[in-house]
């Protein structure tokens, strides 16, 4: 059985990564690892700087890892807070892992990209696999530098390293950590607990999401898959729903007719406006057999199942 390090393993992904890959593999043989503490996890959990190379060095050598889920980044909306932060140290966790992994240390990584490295002058329609690439955040312009990065690893020093363009993710788990695509996620949070919602993005900004059991289940299985199969080296186009806030507002009041939703547009409207509304992964679905699973109805029906929980508020849902 492989041993599996998961870095940024308190995040938004990460936290329900690690516990489907403990529920396939075994708890000992998959450590989680962050920053800082959740308090989320057992012995098999380590604290980890990412950007300390020597540090994850010995990290995967004591447990002697042999794949490793890079998730650690500073996202889209808190980047633009910190620009030369945010490179320096998306950038500095990514070339540790590669160097790692050209030694040998690691024999299968995952790193994740985002449809942030899209941009003005992208097809926003059915976004190809290949296509104009010219992202206008950090987030964006790390992520299109990191996919250049790992294609050149694969090419020059044969490192399996595998990668998708994740959408927004939407989770009721774990709260999201400052992204652009966040309010698909607060949104359930305040119908639940305010029965009102204002909306940092406009009415009618379309972006393309997918619920995380959706990306959990995309990210093993590229993973699982044939490397021969991967035609493409750098980052796959994954896809699921693509929705408006509108939208979103509408399919929740099924279920909580009385919700109410305004807009009052900030700085995340711009980056949005600057991304695609849909996106083309039938490459994916060609080498992996990539195809989602829930589309916007299930998937706000199950969020709202499971966040009524936590609020006590099932008798509010309309089901």
């Amino acid at each position: 059985m492989q041993k599996i390090l998961i870095i940024g393993a308190n995040g938004q992904i990460g936290s329900e990564l690690v516990s489907e890959l403990r529920r396939e593999n075994g708890d000992h043989n998959v450590i989680a690892s962050d920053i800082k503490s959740s308090g989320n996890f057992d012995k098999y959990f380590v604290f980890l700087d990412a950007t300390d190379k020597e540090a994850v060095r010995q990290t995967l050598i004591k447990y002697e890892i042999s794949e490793v889920y890079l998730l650690a980044a500073i996202l889209s909306a808190n980047a633009e807070k910190m620009p030369g932060n945010a490179w320096h140290i998306n950038m500095s966790i990514l070339f540790n892992a590669l160097e790692l992994a050209k030694e040998g240390l690691i024999k299968k990584l995952f790193w994740p990209s985002s449809i942030a490295v899209f941009g003005p002058h992208t097809p926003r329609i059915k976004t190809p696999q290949i296509t104009i690439m010219d992202p206008n955040t950090v987030y964006g312009i790390s992520k299109l530098a990191g996919e250049r990065w790992i294609e050149y690893y694969r090419d020059h020093y044969d490192v399996d390293v595998r990668s998708v363009r994740y959408p927004g993710i939407i989770s009721w788990k774990t709260k999201p950590g400052g992204g652009t695509t966040d309010y698909a996620v607060e949104i359930f949070h305040e119908a639940l607990t305010k029965g009102h919602y204002t909306s940092f993005l406009d009415a009618n900004t379309r972006l393309p999401m997918m619920y995380m059991p959706d990306a959990i289940k995309a990210t093993i299985q590229i993973m699982k898959a044939d490397k021969d199969a991967l035609q493409i080296h750098n980052s796959y186009n994954i896809a699921a729903v693509s929705f408006t806030p509108e939208e979103l507002a509408q399919s929740i009041q099924k279920f909580l007719p009385d919700f109410r939703i305004d807009y009052k547009p900030d700085f995340r409207q711009t980056i949005a406006e600057s991304w695609p509304e849909s996106i083309d992964d039938s490459q994916a679905y060609k080498d992996w057999q990539w195809q989602h699973q829930y589309d916007l109805e299930m998937m706000v029906r199950d969020m709202l199942l499971h966040l009524s929980k936590k609020y006590h508020k099932e008798a509010d849902l309309v089901l």
